[in-house]
């Protein structure tokens, strides 16, 4: 179906920037430059991980989704690397990919910087390599897999990681799971202690953890499950983080393989930096990836603690006045900060797409076909995708306590669902869609009767975000009264409200009274322009246009007297805008529940960061592209990077056309 937008310009704009440090041999990448720059939590992240710790795609997917829980819990991810004699803090997915399968990268620790550099190399950064970089951007919280250490012989080999004299000399937070069982643990805590480095365990035990397993044998001197870092010292903090509990089960077999593995790598005469990759990839061989998976648990987890240290650290800052390296001052006030976030109302879904194989869907009888099960719901969509790109919204919305719930719940843990209700008694909303095999929809089914318990009195608990949200979002699956009591709050203070209709059906709701004059923003499709037209009592077609000519001439003359009725005020000519989607074959199609949600959620946040209006639509256009191919209504790989005006020049697209309308 066609899609429309209609804008109401409020003054919504990013925060000024300061200029970050920078010189020809470092580059800050601009996400990063501009969340320093506005005080916002920043975590550094290695990618050794990347270019030595894991085999390729396994080493790409984890990045990107490590990347994407940071910015979950409201930080900003800058994966440090070195790419062609340049140091990067904050990699685009491309340089990521390029890390992930390059033959060639280099491992990169402080003795190796002047090399790469001057060779004009790539590489991923160690942890001391990453904590110089970081440190130099001004990032004091940076989070890995584990750090290195002092290794097994070491009072002999002299063999001691620059890991250890990085952190005793860099005044960074490093967020790790503690120290492989391959090396001398005991020696490691040791020298630490002679190097002046605060060593603490992020729980409620002091036991310092042994990467796969949470308890070394050893302790830390304190355990915190909070952090000030205030006092300016010239070293580093070392948290140390156990493996989740799920996943420390394996933890014996894991140990088990690397004593042998440690054994092999004696006979064959493996030393120095040579000896953990060795290591690694013979453990995972022998728990037939049993420890990739917990390796990849691990960092997930750390990149969560570290990610709350950061945001935690940030607030701080922005109390006091100062941070980790007593430099920075966060002059935004608390009405600013309130006001930078977004609020989305609406529906969940567990949904359940099937995609016929065959040309044709014959009814009344079985048809080959392929079937999985995602979550949706327009709100629910909405909510992640802004999520995923960075802007992490309060979630308003209702679920059963049923057997779905649980698993809702679960696949929406990088968003915040603190607002969703959960009713005893009612069933989770579900929707079943049957698409052809050219990805048209053919029939939608959905049991949807608890989005009627989003009502007003639920809805008013949350008074205070909605009043002081940057922008509110509400869909068509909530009740008629709920909406009017969203655009009343959103009237009096001021506060743009974008409108997703959802279906033909549920499009009237906020044009049944004056409320949809509270409306900065709508997103109908052709048939739901027309119902709100019709519930205006304005005139509208009998029949929907089908060609391109008919489409733009009745868009335009359908928006029009909506335009008239908002507050805004016009200079010169109007003109409607047709931006043609992204070319997606039919045999690539497999899911047609999220695209428009995708496509008006990537807008939101462009207009949210200020963007002009073409670069908005091109993120949209980019980002409902994702969702047609994945088999999820939002991409899970969906990240900002991937949706910006440079991601979206490596599509073929055709110029947009303008429709001029006549005053």
């Amino acid at each position: 179906m066609w899609k429309f937008v209609t804008f109401l310009r409020r003054n919504i704009t990013t925060s000024s920037c300061r200029r970050c440090k920078q010189d020809s041999l470092f580059t800050i990448h601009p996400h990063v430059k501009e969340a320093l720059a506005d005080h916002k939590p920043v975590v550094a992240l290695e990618s050794t991980i990347i270019t030595h710790g894991m085999p390729y795609p396994y080493n790409f997917s984890t990045a990107k989704e490590v990347e994407a829980i940071v910015r979950a819990e409201g930080a900003i991810p800058a994966t440090v690397g070195i790419l062609e004699g340049r140091i990067h803090v904050g990699l685009s997915t491309d340089e990521l990919d390029f890390l992930a399968q390059s033959k060639t990268a280099q491992k990169v620790s402080r003795r190796d910087l002047p090399y790469v550099i001057s060779q004009g190399l790539s590489g991923g950064t160690t942890v001391s390599g990453t904590m110089i970089a970081a440190h130099k951007a001004g990032i004091p919280v940076f989070v890995t897999g584990g750090i290195g250490g002092v290794h097994r012989d070491g009072e002999n080999t002299l063999d001691v990681s620059a890991d250890l004299t990085e952190l005793g000399r860099t005044p960074i937070a490093v967020v790790s799971a503690g120290v492989k069982s391959i090396l001398d643990i005991g020696r490691t805590l040791e020298f630490l202690e002679t190097q002046g480095v605060c060593v603490a365990t992020y729980g409620d035990s002091k036991s310092f953890p042994a990467f796969f397993s949470q308890k070394s044998g050893f302790d830390s001197p304190f355990h915190v499950s909070t952090s000030t870092l205030s006092l300016g010292l010239q070293s580093g903090l070392l948290f140390a983080v156990p493996i989740p509990e799920e996943h420390a089960a394996t933890g014996q077999q894991i140990e088990e393989a690397i004593q042998t593995a440690v054994a092999e790598a004696s006979l064959k005469g493996v030393m120095g930096r040579d000896v953990t990759p060795f290591i690694l990839q013979r453990v995972n061989e022998l728990t037939k990836g049993k420890s990739l998976q917990a390796n990849i648990a691990l960092i997930h987890n750390n990149a969560k603690v570290g990610s709350w240290i950061a945001c935690a650290l940030a607030e701080r800052s922005e109390k006091h006045g100062n941070s980790f390296r007593g430099v920075i001052k966060n002059k935004k006030s608390k009405e600013q900060k309130m006001a930078s976030r977004a609020v989305v109302i609406g529906g969940i879904n567990v949904d359940f797409i099937a995609k016929g194989t065959a040309k044709e869907l014959v009814f009344g009888q079985t048809n080959p076909g392929v079937v999985c099960q995602s979550f949706g719901g327009v709100g629910r969509n909405i909510a992640d995708c802004l999520s995923r790109l960075g802007c992490k919204p309060l979630f308003i919305s209702a679920i059963g306590k049923d057997s779905h719930s649980e698993a809702v719940l679960n696949y929406c843990k990088h968003m915040d669902t603190s607002a969703v209700a959960r009713l005893q008694d009612q069933r989770t909303a579900t929707y079943c869609a049957v698409i052809t095999e050219s990805g048209e929809l053919s029939l939608g089914l959905g049991d949807m009767d608890i989005h009627q318990q989003i009502q007003e009195q639920y809805v008013s608990e949350f008074e205070d975000q909605l009043s002081s949200a940057s922008l509110i979002i509400c869909d068509g699956n909530i009740p008629v009264s709920t909406i009017d009591y969203i655009c009343c709050v959103a009237k009096q203070h001021t506060v743009p409200v974008w409108f997703e209709p959802t279906d033909t059906d549920k499009a009237c709701k906020p044009f049944l009274s004056e409320s949809w004059k509270a409306l900065a923003y709508a997103s109908p499709n052709l048939s739901e322009l027309c119902t709100i037209n019709r519930t205006l009592q304005l005139p509208t077609p009998s029949e929907i246009p089908r060609s391109l000519e008919d489409v733009l001439s009745w868009a335009v003359a359908l928006s029009r007297p909506l335009l008239a009725h908002l507050q805004c005020v016009m200079k010169g000519q109007l003109c409607a805008v047709h931006y043609p989607a992204l070319p997606v074959r039919s045999e690539e199609t497999v899911n047609v529940s999220g695209a428009g949600d995708s496509f008006a959620a990537a807008v939101m946040v462009g207009i949210l960061q200020g963007l002009d209006t073409q670069i908005c639509v091109q993120m949209g256009l980019l980002a409902a592209r994702f969702s047609l191919l994945s088999t999820h209504p939002i991409d899970q790989s969906l990240t900002l990077d991937t949706v910006l005006p440079d991601a979206f020049c490596l599509h073929q697209s055709l110029e947009p056309r303008c429709v001029w309308m006549e005053d």
